[in-house]
């Protein structure tokens, strides 16, 4: 297995610059992992793809406004994109400058915020904000939504509720989990009317999402960190489900990367930790039956993922796919709806001898 396996042609005019004029308007890639069989839909067909008994985990986190700009008290212009916040008033960020800020330095930043350098940590820079109560109050006043890399238009208003889901509660995200910004409050109302039950999760999505690997092996990528709470009204939701015959379906990859990393142990726990889980084909999901996720970047960790969860050549055809048929893609596209491709379990030792 290399990088380029997960590699794909796609043109630039697919990259999807605004979302669909409504949230349930994006169309719905559906592909079945065990057969490979894809049908065309649309995303508010989602009611009719889903049964009673049947458990959505959606990721509750909430983006904030990560990005801010300025000057270091040395002159010269800085963007700081906030990672991570600590506490009350530090934070882990990347700081873009033409000289590297040292300790002790300042940045003087929009909406009067000033941020210490306290140092560096591997990519990230700590800061520590002045005379700060409150860090998501001033990232509120001072920071814009920081939109991915690939979307070209500066952040508006209409960013700023869009590109968040109408779930969101906890705050802490620097990117969206963008499979869920398909659902709208109409049709939250229909699944639950319909029996469909909702769980939460909560992942904050860092902005090495969008970081390309820059390996050809696998093996040798440093996946980044995330941080993630799972609560057990969660987890006895999930056992509750299996015990019906429902299915567990992960809306996102966030979801799905959460769940799985709680289930590491071999049971699925609540509680709060940190995930560089690196899931890659071979992989044997414990907890996900279904995956709701939009198109990726192609060489991406994530393609890895999906892969993994439907097989690779399934990926690739659904791939082509959308793109002859001129799908829209990444954060602000169109979704997929993905039935896991089951691996054959591992042979134990009598069933070795037998085939041998």
């Amino acid at each position: 297995m290399k990088l380029s396996d997960f590699d794909y042609e796609l043109p630039p005019a697919l990259i999807a610059q605004y979302p669909a004029g409504e949230r349930s308007a994006s169309r719905l890639l559906h592909l079945d992992g065990n057969n490979g069989e894809l049908a065309d839909r649309r995303f508010r067909d989602l009611p009719d793809l889903v049964k009673a008994g049947d458990l959505l985990v959606m990721n509750d986190t909430r983006v904030i406004k990560a990005r801010l700009t300025g000057r270091k008290d040395s002159g010269g212009q800085v963007e700081v994109l906030v990672e991570r916040v600590l506490d009350h008033e530090r934070v882990l960020a990347q700081v873009r400058a033409s000289k590297t800020p040292r300790a002790g330095s300042k940045l003087l930043l929009a909406q009067g915020a000033i941020a210490e350098v306290l140092g560096r940590k591997d990519e990230f820079f700590e800061l520590r904000f002045i005379e700060c109560t409150d860090v998501f109050a001033l990232l509120e006043r001072a920071g814009t939504i920081p939109l991915p890399p690939y979307i070209t238009h500066p952040a508006d208003d209409a960013d700023g509720a869009r590109y968040q889901t109408v779930y969101a509660r906890e705050p802490g995200a620097v990117a969206a989990p963008t499979a869920g910004l398909h659902f709208d409050d109409a049709m939250l109302a229909t699944l639950k009317a319909q029996g469909v039950q909702l769980a939460w999760i909560t992942l904050h999505v860092g902005a090495g999402t969008f970081q390309p690997m820059r390996v050809e092996d696998p093996a040798d990528h440093k996946m980044h960190a995330e941080w993630y709470a799972l609560s057990q009204a969660t987890v006895d939701a999930i056992a509750a489900a299996r015990a019906a015959g429902g299915r567990v379906i992960a809306v996102g990859t966030t979801s799905l990367r959460a769940l799985e990393s709680a289930a590491a142990a071999g049971e699925l726990k609540a509680g709060s930790a940190e995930t560089r889980l690196f899931i890659v084909p071979g992989y044997r999901f414990q907890v996900v039956d279904r995956l709701i996720t939009n198109f990726h970047l192609p060489r991406s960790t994530l393609m890895m993922l999906v892969s993994a969860f439907a097989g690779l050549d399934n990926i690739r055809r659904a791939y082509v796919h959308a793109v002859n048929t001129q799908y829209r893609f990444f954060s602000y596209g169109d979704a997929m709806l993905i039935e896991q491709h089951v691996l054959e379990p591992p042979m134990n030792a009598d069933e070795i001898k037998i085939r041998e």
